[in-house]
C-alpha cells in the first residue's frame, strides 16, 4: 500500500509535518518532526529512484482520476535525481538547524520557521515531481512564500527588505510563468505536461507556442536568478538566517534549472526545437554574463555571505551555458552541477553560520586569523572553496571538465578558454578569503572565537565528504546526469 502511493507521500510528508509544527510551541519538538519528515521524505525519493532505476517512468494518478482530467504525478529519470539531491541536503541541514536556529531565532518564532522550511521544501518536491503544469505554478507559489517568510526571519533589519525585493521579483516571475502555462492551455486544451509534449510539436511554427515560450523563459529565469534577472538573490542570501541560507542557496534554484530543462526539452520537443529559436544564443551570452560579472562582483564584496550570494550567480551561470550548448555533454554536465553546487554551496554556507554562532562576524575584513581559532570550519570552508575552482578531485572539478568538453566537441576552443578564465577569477575571491583566515592575526571578536559544537561542523563535514566523494567516484551522480542528459536531447518523457 505504501510502496504504490510514494508518489503522493513525497509531498504529503512534509505538508503534515509542516501543518503539526504549525501547532506547536516549542522549536524542539517542531525541529524533531520536521527531521522526522526530511529524512522520510529522502527515503521516499530513494525508493523511487531505485523504481525508475529498475522499471522505468513511474505514474501516479492522484485520487484515481486518470489524466489529463485528474492531476498525475510523473517520475523518470530527470526529476528523481532532482528528488534526491533535494531532500539529500535538506535532511543533511535539518540536523544543523537545532542548533543554529535556537541561536539565531527568537523562541517564540521557531516553530514558525520549521512550519515555512517545511513549507518550503514540499512546495519544491512538488515542483518537481507534479506532472500537471497548473499543479507548478501552485507548488512555485508555496514554495515562493514560505521562502520570503524564512529570509524574513533574520536577525539584520536587512532581511526584511530581502524578503521584500524577492517578494516582488517573486511576483514577477509567476505571473510570467502563469500566462505562459495559460497560453499552453489556450493551445492544447490540456495541462498534463505528458499531454503537452505530444500536442505542441503538432502546432508546428506557431507565433503563440514562441510567445508562451518567452513569458517561461523570462519567468523561469527569475526564479532561478538568472543574470541579469538576479537583483533578489543577493540580499535574500545575506540577511537570512543561517539555515535558510544554506538551504535555499543548496535547493531553490535548482528546482527553476529543472523547470527550465522539463518545459524548453521534454514538452517543447527536445534539442531539435530548442535550437531552432533564439534561446541558446541568448542563454550563451547571459552564462557568460553570469560567470565573468557575478564574479567580478563577488571580488569586491565585504560581506562573506554576500560574496557566496554573488558565487551563486556565477555559478547558476556555469548550469546555464551548458544548457546553451544543448548537446548530451553540456546536458551532462548542467545536470551533475546542479547536485555539485548544492553540496558546494550549502556546505560553504554552514560554516560561514559555524563562524556567525561562535564569533558572531560576516565581514571578511573582520576574519583575520579565523583560520586558527575555527580550524576545522575552516578546512571545511576552503575545500569547498577549492571544489567551486574547479580543482581536481572535489565535484566542481567534473562539473566543468564536462562544460569543456563539450565546448571542444563543438570546435568553440575560445570558450575552453574562456571557462578556464573564469576559474582563475574565483580564485581570486576565495583566496581573499583564505589569504585573510589563515595569513593574518586574529583580532577583535575572532581571537576569542573557539571551534564549533559537532552539532554544526558535522553536516557541513558531511557534504564537504560528498563533494569528494563525487568528485572521485562519479558512478552514480554523473550516470544519472547521463540518462536525464540524454532523455532531454532526445525530449523523450
Amino acid at each position: 500500500m505504501i510502496a504504490s502511493n510514494l508518489p503522493a507521500l513525497q509531498v504529503a510528508i512534509p505538508l503534515i509535518a509542516a501543518a503539526l509544527c504549525a501547532m506547536l510551541r516549542t522549536g524542539e519538538t517542531a525541529w524533531k518532526i520536521a527531521l522526522f519528515a526530511n529524512w522520510a521524505a529522502f527515503a521516499v525519493s530513494l525508493a523511487l529512484g531505485i523504481e525508475v532505476a529498475q522499471y522505468g517512468t513511474v505514474s501516479y494518478m492522484m485520487g484515481g482520476w486518470e489524466a489529463p482530467l485528474g492531476i498525475e504525478y510523473r517520475v523518470d529519470a530527470i526529476n528523481v535525481f532532482v528528488l534526491l539531491v533535494v531532500t539529500a541536503i535538506a535532511a543533511i541541514i535539518l540536523p544543523y538547524a537545532r542548533t543554529s536556529v535556537a541561536a539565531e531565532i527568537d523562541p517564540t518564532r521557531q516553530s514558525w520557521f520549521y512550519t515555512m522550511y517545511l513549507l518550503c521544501l514540499a512546495g519544491l518536491l512538488g515542483v518537481t515531481i507534479t506532472g500537471d503544469a497548473f499543479n507548478i505554478f501552485v507548488f512555485l507559489e508555496i514554495s515562493s512564500l514560505s521562502s520570503y517568510v524564512l529570509i524574513a526571519m533574520g536577525r539584520d533589519r536587512r532581511a526584511l527588505l530581502g524578503a521584500y525585493q524577492y517578494l516582488i521579483m517573486g511576483t514577477i516571475g509567476a505571473t510570467f510563468i502563469v500566462i505562459g502555462i495559460g497560453l499552453l492551455w489556450t493551445l492544447t486544451g490540456t495541462l498534463n505536461l505528458y499531454d503537452l509534449s505530444t500536442r505542441i510539436p503538432d502546432l508546428g511554427d506557431n507565433a503563440a507556442v514562441l510567445s508562451a515560450l518567452a513569458f517561461l523563459a523570462v519567468g523561469i529565469s527569475l526564479k532561478l536568478a538568472l543574470f541579469p534577472l538576479h537583483a533578489w538573490l543577493p540580499n535574500a542570501y545575506a540577511y537570512a538566517p543561517s539555515v535558510a541560507s544554506a538551504f535555499l542557496a543548496g535547493t531553490a534554484t535548482k528546482v527553476a534549472i529543472y523547470l527550465f530543462l522539463r518545459f524548453f526539452f521534454t514538452i517543447f520537443g527536445g534539442e531539435a526545437f530548442f535550437e531552432e529559436t533564439p534561446m541558446p544564443g541568448i542563454f550563451l551570452v547571459l552564462s557568460l554574463a553570469a560567470v565573468f560579472v557575478a564574479s567580478v562582483v563577488a571580488v569586491f564584496q565585504d560581506n562573506l555571505k554576500r560574496m557566496l550570494a554573488y558565487s551563486s550567480v556565477a555559478q547558476i551561470g556555469y548550469i546555464t551555458l551548458g544548457i546553451s550548448l544543448a548537446t548530451e555533454t553540456a546536458l551532462a554536465g548542467s545536470v551533475v552541477h546542479i547536485l555539485n553546487h548544492g553540496l558546494m554551496k550549502a556546505g560553504l554556507f554552514l560554516f560561514v553560520g559555524c563562524i556567525v554562532f561562535r564569533a558572531g562576524v560576516v565581514r571578511i575584513n573582520e576574519l583575520a586569523g579565523i583560520g586558527r581559532q575555527m580550524p576545522l570550519t575552516m578546512a571545511g570552508f576552503t575545500v569547498l572553496g577549492l571544489s567551486m575552482l574547479g580543482v581536481p578531485g572535489t565535484v566542481g572539478f567534473i562539473s566543468k571538465w564536462y562544460l569543456g568538453v563539450a565546448a571542444a566537441e563543438l570546435g568553440w576552443w575560445w570558450l575552453v578558454a574562456l571557462i578556464v578564465l573564469s576559474s582563475l577569477v574565483t580564485l581570486v575571491y576565495v583566496g581573499r578569503v583564505i589569504e585573510v583566515a589563515y595569513f593574518r592575526a586574529p583580532s577583535g571578536p575572532v581571537a576569542q572565537a573557539r571551534e564549533a559544537p559537532p552539532s554544526l561542523l558535522i553536516p557541513g563535514g558531511i557534504l564537504v565528504a560528498a563533494s569528494i566523494w563525487f568528485g572521485i567516484d562519479t558512478s552514480l551522480s554523473l550516470d544519472g546526469a547521463l540518462v536525464a542528459a540524454r532523455l532531454l536531447v532526445e525530449g523523450a518523457f
